[in-house]
């Protein structure tokens, strides 16, 4: 009975504080993003090419790149012209053809919450303006790199909030950035805030519904730089992204899986994780997200904390990071052994402390 109590304690604890960068303050329950991008009825009924264009919702990632193979230097410029949300958002479209399509879609949004995003000279990988807006970019050389990262973040990150200044290294594009800044040459690094994420803390963010249609979304994103002829990235997620990674794990085409600040990965240990990626894990012994309670029950909670040894992962030192948005900052040990695992030159006895 004592057991019990504890664990009803413990949710109720889970529920009012689990994973957000926005601190301690009720969450908004969120609708999460799904289906094809914007656009997508007009490609579906176009046949300017005298024939049926890849349905972006039934159509693998694979078979898209197979497509694009297939079309000429003019075909591809005129699809790029008539349907730039879809093509700036179809995964296994080349790199190149979506960053042209997403400057397009963003100089002709009026939103003025994303008059940042359009600045020349930005590698905009996907850009959907629809909610709250989600949006990936790229740090470096994509199509000459020969390691590449994917950053995922946690909570309150959406297309207005990504160029944030306050706290910019847990910002998704500071993170990208000071990666690839620390990895340096013949490396990539992509910010992806590609999914619908919880905003404060609240339900959403102690339950793994919006991870769960997180970790399909970052999938296919995978899958289409892998169909476009990238390498398998390294895969670090930060907060209740690292949710949606353990949710994803046992399909994501990754070399590695890094978790920082992680509320747990809806996973017991490694192994239950189905993963062949190398699985690396992260805690600042000052990050509040030590206070969640490492448990999971009907529903609420994430489980067993991945620092925990009996999880199995490889251990990252951060006990400089400095708080839930500090394991990026420039200098710190967990920055320095990302940077390793992001130029594939990591060892359990080089990042373990």
């Amino acid at each position: 009975m004592r057991r019990y109590a504890r664990t009803v304690v413990a949710f109720a604890l889970a529920t009012s504080v689990v994973t957000g960068t926005a601190g301690w303050v009720s969450g908004d329950a969120q609708q999460a993003l799904t289906g094809p991008p914007p656009g997508t009825t007009s490609w579906r009924a176009d046949r300017v090419l005298g024939e049926e264009l890849p349905d972006p919702e039934r159509a693998t990632p694979a078979e898209v790149a197979a497509f694009f193979d297939g079309l000429s230097t003019g075909e591809r410029q005129l699809l790029l012209l008539r349907h730039p949300s879809v093509v700036g958002n179809l995964d296994g479209a080349p790199l190149e053809l979506r960053y042209r399509a997403n400057s397009l879609a963003l100089a002709a949004a009026e939103d003025p919450r994303y008059r940042l995003l359009a600045t020349p000279g930005r590698q905009i990988l996907a850009f959907d303006p629809r909610g709250r807006g989600q949006v990936a970019e790229v740090f470096g050389d994509l199509r000459s790199a020969r390691r590449v990262s994917v950053v995922v973040p946690g909570s309150d990150n959406d297309a207005e909030t990504f160029d944030r200044k306050v706290a910019a290294h847990g910002a998704p594009p500071g993170m990208a950035r000071t990666l690839h800044a620390a990895a340096g040459p013949g490396t990539a690094v992509i910010a992806w805030a590609g999914y619908t994420t919880p905003v404060g803390v609240g339900v959403d963010a102690a339950t793994g519904r919006l991870a769960e249609v997180g970790a399909g979304r970052l999938t296919r994103f995978v899958e289409g730089l892998t169909a476009d002829g990238l390498p398998e990235p390294a895969v670090f997620c930060h907060s209740y992204g690292s949710v949606v990674c353990g949710l994803a794990a046992h399909r994501l085409p990754a070399t590695d899986l890094v978790v920082l600040g992680s509320p747990g990965m809806r996973a017991d240990d490694v192994d239950a994780l189905r993963t062949r990626a190398t699985v690396w894990a992260a805690k600042d012994p000052t990050d509040w997200i030590d206070d969640v309670p490492s448990v999971r029950f009907a529903g609420l909670g994430h489980g067993t904390d991945p620092t925990d040894p009996a999880f199995g992962a490889r251990r990252i030192p951060a006990e400089d990071a400095e708080g839930h948005a500090g394991y990026f900052a420039p200098g710190t040990d967990s920055l320095r052994a990302f940077a390793a695992i992001a130029r594939g030159a990591a060892t359990e006895e080089g990042a373990a402390r």
